[in-house]
């Protein structure tokens, strides 16, 4: 074995969350105020009522506390907001809101003390209180099984992405410091609208998870926005970073009926 292969293989060696975040921002798109002054209550399938409230300034107050935010408008009245609360500091928050449908998606990142992997996800979905609800709530769905993109984050990182399963994705990446990396990890996919999905993975060896939501419904354009949120090197403290994307569509493998992962 070369001395390369011994050090891609050797997963001590791999670069940490905060290792990864200079730069990888390039392709973030532009925050929105389009919320400000907002004051919406969010009520859960599990029973919850959140009330979120935009106070401006790219500030959102949730559960009663006052945070900085990011919002990203995704598609026509579809939004994704970003906030790592500072009185909960091993979570995060990634809040979708439909305004044309009246519906909500959350997804709560959280840090454990032990485990593979340490950081997992709660999804959520909600209605709009007082608002006019239609069609579907976000669910999770089979869409990208099959599908290989290419994901630019920046000139200098880039990644290949291969959806395996309800369960698994692989990757690997192309650009930047973890080229020749790669690895299978957790994921979960919820479809917002026709061809805009919630993508979010959890890794097994670098403690940390993202969340993005992306448009594939032009397969030579397509775009993300997200989260990484995970600990830092020293495996104390959290990193919480967000990014965007422009990718393509690489190739799609369509399995025979009676092997298709996508089928359980």
């Amino acid at each position: 074995m070369t001395e390369t292969a011994t050090t891609l293989s050797d997963t001590s060696t791999w670069l940490p969350l905060d290792g990864l975040a200079p730069g990888f921002d390039e392709s973030k798109a532009p925050t929105v105020d389009d919320l400000n002054g907002l004051e919406l209550v969010l009520d859960g399938e599990d029973g919850s009522a959140r009330r979120v409230e935009f106070t401006g300034a790219n500030r959102v107050e949730w559960d009663g506390a006052a945070d900085e935010c990011e919002t990203f408008l995704v598609d026509d009245d579809l939004y994704y907001t970003q906030f790592h609360p500072a009185a909960r500091p091993d979570e995060a928050v990634s809040l979708f809101l439909d305004r044309r449908d009246g519906r909500a998606l959350i997804v709560t990142t959280a840090i454990g003390e032990s485990g593979t992997p340490r950081v997992t996800q709660r999804f959520v979905t909600a209605t709009i209180r007082d608002a006019a609800v239609r069609g579907a709530a976000a669910a999770p769905t089979t869409a990208l099984i099959g599908r290989r993109a290419m994901w630019v984050y920046s000139a200098d990182h880039a990644y290949e992405h291969v959806y395996l399963s309800p369960h698994w994705y692989s990757w690997q990446c192309l650009a930047g410091p973890e080229k020749g990396l790669a690895d299978t990890d957790e994921n979960s996919a919820y479809q917002l609208r026709p061809g805009v999905y919630v993508f979010t993975w959890r890794e097994k060896v670098i403690p940390c998870a993202a969340v993005t939501v992306a448009d594939h419904r032009d397969v030579r354009n397509l775009r993300s926005h997200g989260v990484l949120f995970g600990l830092d090197e020293t495996g104390r403290t959290p990193t919480h970073f967000t990014f965007g994307a422009n990718g393509r569509l690489l190739s799609n493998t369509v399995h025979p009926e009676q092997y298709d992962p996508a089928r359980g």
